[in-house]
């Protein structure tokens, strides 16, 4: 019991030390073997009810991993509220009615908190949370390498600068990955998350009522419910299929010219891309394995050397 304590203390004390000095630890699976042994069992405690009640909720936390790691390293900077000194990522043009599932991340947060206070980051419950989203939808799992801190601090321009669109083009989602050191194949593997989830009408309006690179039986069923004027909000599933399901039938769905975005499409559109979409397309089992690889990949993203982080009490505001 007393080393417990000891050891907690010193997590603490490491905390503030990352206020004032750049901290970036190897991360560990076994980074809270000894001060929060549970964390993973609570993680998947709250995630577990939240994506059978709602199956779109894990398509959600993938999409608020990415959404973090992509801005400034993996850091939870996504889920700060915007405060008198800085405008925050939430409203960010990608993230603004787009991203949710802060809430589900409050209730893993309070529980952590209730087991292990001021041990467990809001980076690492994010991570924990996705890799858990993913299975859960019976997809792959993983180890996830822990010990991520998280930022006190977040901007909106930032997000804007960094966060891929759903016009992008192959070159420019190819380029953006690999700013963040993550191969064309790591791209690939990664664009997979959309094998499960919904996207706005505003985002695909313009593919189905304006490419020929689609199946014509697909644009008209999506055109049913986004008409060419208003109807913004409507949603469609990436996969119509499979859409709860984490598979491949993302890939399945490209060949076949039924990818919903732009950006969807473009990874099957006589490029450099369209011999791995086929090889995903054909075999699950590797596209499982290189999306979990990926995800280890990107989930080590950090912070630029330097900036201020702490473990955060409350997920949307700094200590």
């Amino acid at each position: 019991m007393g080393f417990l304590f000891a050891a907690r203390g010193c997590v603490a004390a490491a905390a503030l030390l990352c206020v004032i000095l750049p901290c970036h630890a190897k991360l560990s699976t076994r980074f809270y073997a000894r001060t929060c042994p549970n964390v993973e069992a609570i993680v998947r405690s709250v995630m577990a009810p939240a994506v059978a009640a709602e199956p779109r909720m894990g398509a959600s936390i993938i999409r608020l991993f990415f959404h973090d790691c992509f801005v400034n390293g993996c850091d939870a900077s996504i889920l700060l509220d915007d405060t008198p000194t800085f405008t925050g990522e939430k409203n960010a043009g990608a993230n603004v009615n787009s991203v949710r599932g802060y809430e589900v991340i409050d209730a893993i947060k309070a529980r952590v908190e209730a087991s292990c206070k001021a041990t467990v980051s809001c980076a690492d419950i994010v991570a924990l949370a996705a890799r858990d989203a993913v299975n859960l939808l019976r997809g792959p799992t993983w180890n996830v390498p822990l010990g991520r801190k998280d930022s006190r601090t977040a901007t909106q321009s930032a997000a804007n600068a960094n966060l891929p669109g759903p016009g992008s083009s192959a070159a420019s989602l190819v380029s953006a990955f690999a700013a963040k050191g993550l191969s064309a194949r790591e791209m690939t593997a990664l664009s997979g998350a959309h094998t499960v989830g919904r996207a706005r009408c505003l985002f695909f309006r313009g593919r189905i009522y304006g490419e020929t690179n689609i199946n014509a039986t697909f644009a008209a069923a999506r055109r049913r419910t986004c008409p060419q004027a208003g109807g913004d909000g409507n949603l469609a599933p990436f996969d119509d299929r499979t859409p709860d399901a984490f598979d491949n039938a993302y890939y399945t769905n490209l060949v076949a010219r039924r990818g919903l975005l732009h950006s969807d499409q473009e990874l099957f559109n006589g490029g450099p891309q369209d011999a791995l979409v086929r090889k995903y397309s054909g075999n699950g089992k590797i596209f499982a394995g290189d999306f979990a690889k990926a995800m280890v990949k990107m989930g080590g993203l950090m912070p630029a050397a330097g900036t201020p982080t702490e473990v955060r009490l409350n997920c949307r505001k700094v200590n």
